[in-house]
């Protein structure tokens, strides 16, 4: 229990359980209603996001956030206006994000040591400021899946009917992209740009190998989230590794237990 003793470890540990918990419970809904590529193009819309701030001497993760925020509701905006799926306006929108921030590189004086922290994420970077701020973060996904449960479970499972019944179909899937956004911007410290949307998919698939109830899926979604996170910082600590592709891995590898597992019982 030795790595308790670091400060930064400490800061890791308790942003990686919100982390954790907060990607396990959207990414239910990610996998569900198929956004798993849409997870994946937010999460590298964000490092345009950071790249714009370090430019304009924004903090960073507030860049993310209001970046990832619009590229969200952009998707959502343009999938319903040009009759397109979801996929292609991600594919436009995540190729020109990722390419303005790596355009923006170029502008920027300096080392540029801090802004690769947010590509592959750096688990020393993580602050008591970015900590009240996962924290903010967090409350903010957990209070929208608790008070619009009922109306995300209806989009993602028939949203067609949702609209028939008379749901705002297209504001909730915004509302929705926006909570993926959230997920993504909370994790970028920790896990970095590349690997957040494996936090957002491998979770909830695990859980949906497991269980076939939702209330279970998204409970157990959750705790597997944590545990990832948790048990991939603390291998980074004492392997010395890289904390993203750590918690990466080691999730990965459940998965893979799990399908055995399942295969085995079969």
């Amino acid at each position: 229990m030795s790595f308790l003793g670091y400060v930064f470890m400490q800061r890791a540990l308790i942003a990686g359980a919100l982390i954790g918990a907060g990607a396990g419970t959207v990414g239910v809904y990610v996998v569900l209603r198929g956004f798993s590529f849409i997870g994946a193009g937010i999460a590298h819309a964000a490092f345009g996001g950071v790249a714009i701030a370090f430019l304009v001497g924004m903090d960073p993760l507030l860049g993310a956030l209001v970046f990832s925020l619009l590229v969200a509701w952009g998707i959502a905006y343009t999938s319903r206006r040009a009759a397109i799926k979801e996929e292609v306006a991600v594919g436009v929108l995540f190729a020109t994000s990722m390419a303005l921030g790596i355009f923006l590189l170029s502008f920027i004086r300096g080392p540029r040591v801090d802004l690769l922290g947010y590509l592959f994420g750096n688990i020393l970077a993580v602050s008591s400021r970015d900590l009240v701020l996962s924290f903010v973060l967090a409350g903010v996904v957990f209070l929208a899946v608790l008070f619009l449960y009922k109306e995300f479970l209806f989009i993602v499972f028939d949203p067609g009917m949702a609209e028939v019944a008379g749901f705002p179909v297209g504001l909730l899937q915004g509302a929705l992209l926006s909570l993926v956004a959230l997920t993504v911007v909370l994790s970028l410290r920790v896990v970095g740009a590349v690997l957040v949307a494996a936090l957002l998919v491998i979770p909830a698939a695990t859980a949906y190998q497991l269980v076939r109830d939702f209330h279970k899926m998204v409970f157990l979604s959750a705790c597997i989230g944590v545990l990832e996170v948790i048990g991939g910082l603390i291998i980074s600590f004492y392997l010395d590794t890289p904390s993203g592709p750590t918690i990466v891995l080691l999730s990965a590898s459940l998965f893979g237990l799990v399908l055995l597992f399942r295969k085995g019982t079969r």
